[in-house]
């Protein structure tokens, strides 16, 4: 599937957004992708996933694990299509935990799901959270990568596209960012 393609997809399902943005990493960008919104789609889920799915399906997978919230609907539907196991970590305390009676069980193949990447840090914090159960991390799948390949999460990393999605530090914004009033769509509250 080409960029340009998905870029389409994004701006048809309304899911790529422009204005002042705070990120899940806290860095300043002047666009987001709601991913959410594309994939309440199904034939765009189905789709993403199958690229997914695909590139994965000769390592075994036995648990797709996603970080909560962006990751969980097409971590689940990747995990149907590898007929694998689905869960998700969630914050506790401001830490990537398992909860729910999720658990993974020692040396299970561990895929990790993720919708949109800037620093990688939560997909990082659930790949540690696996590891700490004794599982076996394989990689990590994500939709957006908007480090354009910057953000090194794993030795086995996929991201169905690539973009350099600019990001800035609160102490580094540009003027013309500066103006525009924040948004935090993100799933995690940002101070």
């Amino acid at each position: 599937m080409k960029k340009d393609d998905i870029i389409k997809i994004f701006e048809s399902t309304e899911a790529l957004l422009s204005g002042h943005f705070v990120l899940t990493s806290g860095r300043h960008s002047a666009s987001y992708f709601q991913c959410a919104k594309v994939l309440q789609h199904p034939e765009y889920l189905t789709l993403f996933a199958l690229e997914i799915a695909d590139y994965y399906e000769m390592e075994n997978v036995d648990v797709v694990l996603s970080p909560a919230v962006g990751g969980i609907v097409l971590g689940t539907e990747v995990g149907r299509q590898l007929g694998a196991r689905t869960i998700f970590t969630e914050r506790k305390d401001g830490k990537m935990v398992l909860r729910r009676g999720f658990h993974i069980e020692k040396n299970e193949r561990i895929l990790v799901v993720e919708d949109v990447v800037t620093t990688g840090g939560s997909v990082k914090e659930a790949i540690k959270a696996a590891e700490n159960e004794g599982g076996i991390v394989i990689g990590a799948g994500i939709l957006v990568d908007r480090s354009n390949g910057k953000a090194k999460i794993h030795s086995n990393q996929y991201a169905i596209t690539t973009l350099e999605s600019e990001s800035y530090s609160s102490d580094n914004i540009p003027d013309e960012l500066a103006i525009i009033p924040i948004q935090k769509p993100g799933s995690r509250h940002i101070v």
